[in-house]
């Protein structure tokens, strides 16, 4: 690695915006040259205006693309309700006149809950601002538009920003989405051009239609028939500037995610001094120093799991199996937390879901508690790629540990139990929020599977998970529920794989518990229940 953790975030920040800036030059003088040349007196003259407009036009970008990295994040942020925002202002303002500290006006998750809310508000205004420019400084020295019309163009054009704002904020398109296949970014980019011409066709053409209402409502632009050929060249001026002003914007969108979502490799260089004493530092010391849930950490943790399941980089896997150990447990530490803490969200979650839920009337009264207990289910998958890439990094680092670990320092230590433990705890914890609440039968009392799953039909005291999530397959908690499981599931299933006879041997003298669960209460269900669904996986009976 040619550069500290410290500066991989704002060199690929730099970067992004040299070819931002590139991009958006080659998009103006194309626009200008090629199509809007046609509706200018003096289209291929040079003059002070013309310089100040495309300094005025790369600013108005440059700001937007910072907009976008000020924005983005690797998570889904929860916004703040309208009741909160009021709630919050309210507070902020009897605290203001009566006086008194500010500390205790609001909870940290409120307060976070906030701000996003008040980042996405000046995005989109910020949005209105930069595209009114945009807007004006690309289309300025066309004949059509004299001073008293640019105004109305600057306000169209601010229309044209809010509703990209709107969109780009409705649909998370500022949540970093990391691809399955790292390419390269040459690649990357050109494989999104042509989504992006269509998602900026698209928007430049609500915008127009949006903004053109209001003026075709003005009654001074028929009186006569001037005016009339008029206002059609300027329709045709602003969505043109329209349109390659959100191409701009696309493409900037666009650029940022492919530079910021590409892996980076941390690691001295092959062959160096650190490489041969200590290969793994600067990648665990992303991985624990960095702050929670930032973009180094995930560029981190993507790393390690690219490292773990694939062939590339042999020399950096095989170190994580030195001697002492150390290594390898501080990597098996760093990919269970997120999962532990997964774990314990969905508990809470399935806790608060689980209360008085004794009969149907009960029930029917508490759906607005069923609705938060919901909201709590959601948030805990805000972090889903993380946890997938924990869980495939934890469970492959387990499998190659039956060949690789020449100390044995994986079954020695316990990391072994610990990965198996935590991931069958959070499988069951995921399948709760599915529907399926596993039962411990006596042992005369169960089949072959040794887990009897309760149906949603059973009459008496239903269990809050069963009653709340079950009815709700095929909806977004569903989707996300059974993605995850399907992740854990691979994930034991290539563990049991590779110690099937180790295991088999374990269970046949009764030490299986022993070698590959906990002796700790696990963060949900029980310790025999995960017993049991371990003999699941070694009878290939999981699913």
């Amino acid at each position: 690695m040619s550069f500290p953790p410290s500066e991989i975030i704002k060199n690929r920040f730099l970067g992004f915006l040299i070819w931002q800036s590139i991009s958006s030059t080659i998009i103006f003088f194309l626009c200008k040259i090629c199509v809007l040349s046609f509706f200018s007196p003096n289209p291929f003259s040079l003059s002070l205006y013309s310089i100040i407009a495309f300094v005025i036009f790369q600013i108005s970008l440059l700001c937007f693309s910072s907009s976008l990295y000020y924005l983005s994040s690797p998570q889904p942020k929860q916004p703040a309700s309208f009741p909160e925002l009021a709630l919050s202002l309210g507070r902020f303002l009897l605290n203001s006149v009566v006086g008194g500290g500010s500390s205790d006006l609001f909870t940290p998750n409120v307060r976070n809950r906030v701000n996003t809310t008040l980042g996405f508000m000046i995005f989109v205004l910020f949005s209105g601002l930069w595209g009114s420019l945009s807007i004006v400084s690309l289309c300025r020295n066309s004949y059509s538009f004299d001073e008293q019309r640019l105004v109305g163009l600057g306000f169209r054009g601010f229309l044209f920003g809010l509703i990209y704002g709107l969109h780009y904020v409705y649909n998370k398109r500022w949540v970093l989405v990391f691809p399955i296949i790292q390419r390269t970014s040459l690649f990357s980019f050109k494989m999104g051009v042509p989504s992006a011409i269509k998602e900026a066709i698209k928007l430049s053409s609500v915008s127009f239609l949006c903004s053109a209402l209001p003026v075709v409502l003005l009654p001074h632009y028929f009186n006569n028939q001037n005016n009339i050929g008029r206002f059609i060249a300027e329709q045709i001026i602003f969505y043109i500037g329209c349109s390659a002003v959100s191409l701009c914007w696309e493409l900037s969108h666009h650029l940022h995610q492919v530079f910021h979502t590409k892996r980076c490799t941390f690691a001295p260089s092959k062959g160096s001094a650190a490489a041969e004493t200590n290969p793994s530092e600067p990648l665990l010391a992303a991985l624990e120093e960095s702050t929670p849930r930032s973009l180094l950490q995930y560029l981190a943790y993507l790393d390690l799991c690219m490292v773990c399941n694939s062939n590339v980089d042999l020399w950096r896997r095989a170190a994580f199996f030195e001697e002492s150990g150390e290594t390898y447990k501080r990597v098996i530490a760093v990919c269970l937390r997120p999962v532990e803490d997964l774990t314990s969200k969905l508990a809470d979650g399935l806790e608060g879901s689980s209360v008085d839920k004794s009969d149907q009337i009960s029930h029917q009264l508490r759906s607005p508690t069923d609705t938060r207990s919901d909201a709590k289910l959601h948030q805990a998958f805000n972090d889903s790629q993380l946890y997938v890439w924990c869980v495939r990094t934890a469970a492959s680092l387990t499998a190659r540990s039956h060949t690789d670990d020449r100390f044995g320092v994986a079954q020695l230590a316990g990391c072994n139990a610990s990965v198996v433990s935590t991931l069958l705890s959070c499988l069951l914890a995921v399948e709760a929020c599915m529907g399926k609440k596993t039962n411990l039968q006596a042992p005369h009392l169960m089949g072959a599977a040794n887990i009897k799953w309760a149906p949603l039909h059973n009459s008496g005291r239903r269990e809050g998970p069963t009653a709340t999530t079950g009815k709700k397959r095929g909806g977004p908690l569903h989707a996300k529920a059974y993605a995850m499981a399907d992740v854990l599931r691979t994930s034991l299933y290539i563990i049991v794989s590779e110690f099937h006879s180790e295991m088999i041997g374990s269970a046949k003298t009764g030490i299986l518990e022993k070698d590959w669960i906990v002796t700790s209460k696990p963060l949900y269900s029980t310790r025999d229940i995960l017993v049991q669904k371990l003999g699941l996986f070694l009878e290939y009976r999981a699913c």
